[in-house]
């Protein structure tokens, strides 16, 4: 018997989202099947549920002819015009369809792995275990009297300055790798290093994880591979700030509420 349940369909060509349009409002495709007209170039697999109603995640074909009813729409620009609950599962599912486009063989053996249990998959010939690999970085605050680092990379897409990030390095504490980064990337030697908080950053499977500190010494000096500029700022002078999806974004607007109400 054919399944009649419900559905929302996460589905994905690249990092484009396929979204249902209807009067200007835009939203995750809910039906039984997957939208008509569309073909699977890989299995689905389920990605939790929102409001009791199963989550798929899959793949479509950029090639076929989409109908007026859905678009493309690349998955960060889709923050803003989705609802907050549809986006945070889209990130989930774009992490598990990258995943599983990207594990089709064994790292061991090379035979063909396939889906064993939730999230994990398992070589068919030498059973070796699979599972979604999380890429972890930090985000770094660094405040000097009333002002705050602020950098801007030559990857931003945009004209926006943000906070120093980087890897976590094989060996390395997260905090050991907070100091490492801002003297590598500025030449600042930081102290009172402190986690603020962290976010799940599906572009396409990390974890950005984000710190305060204080600068204790130094000159800024940047590493030119890496950043165009930077340097520090005052709440009234700053340049243009990364969006709000990102938790980089979040930590500087409580770093400007601290500075206008005194609270650090």
């Amino acid at each position: 018997m054919t399944d009649q349940t419900l559905k929302y369909w996460f589905l994905f060509s690249g990092d484009q989202l396929l979204l249902e349009t209807k009067e200007d409002t835009y939203s995750i495709p809910c039906c039984v099947s997957a939208p008509a007209g569309l073909s699977a170039e890989s299995s689905f697999l389920c990605c939790g549920t929102l409001d009791g109603i199963p989550c798929m995640t899959g793949s479509f074909s950029a090639t076929e002819k989409i109908t007026p009813s859905y678009i493309p729409i690349g998955l960060r620009a889709s923050f803003d015009l989705l609802p907050i609950r549809q986006h945070r599962l889209a990130g989930r599912a774009y992490q598990l369809y990258y995943w599983d486009r990207h594990s089709q063989y064994c790292p061991q053996c090379g035979k063909p792995v396939h889906i064993a249990e939730e999230y994990m998959k398992k070589c068919t010939a030498c059973t070796y275990e699979i599972y979604p690999v999380i890429t972890p970085a930090v985000l770094v605050l660094v405040q000097r009297e009333d002002r705050v680092l602020l950098v801007r990379a030559h990857n931003f897409k945009g004209t926006f300055h943000s906070l120093v990030a980087g890897f976590l390095e094989v060996g390395e504490s997260l905090e050991e790798c907070v100091a490492r980064e801002v003297k590598e990337e500025t030449g600042l030697s930081i102290h009172n290093i402190r986690y603020f908080g962290s976010q799940s950053w599906p572009y396409p499977s990390g974890v950005m994880i984000g710190f305060t500190a204080t600068y204790t010494h130094g000159n800024i000096t940047l590493q030119t591979e890496e950043l165009s500029s930077g340097r520090f700022y005052t709440a009234d002078e700053l340049p243009e700030l990364p969006g709000k999806i990102s938790l980089a974004r979040q930590m500087i607007d409580w770093w400007i509420e601290a500075q206008q109400t005194g609270n650090q």
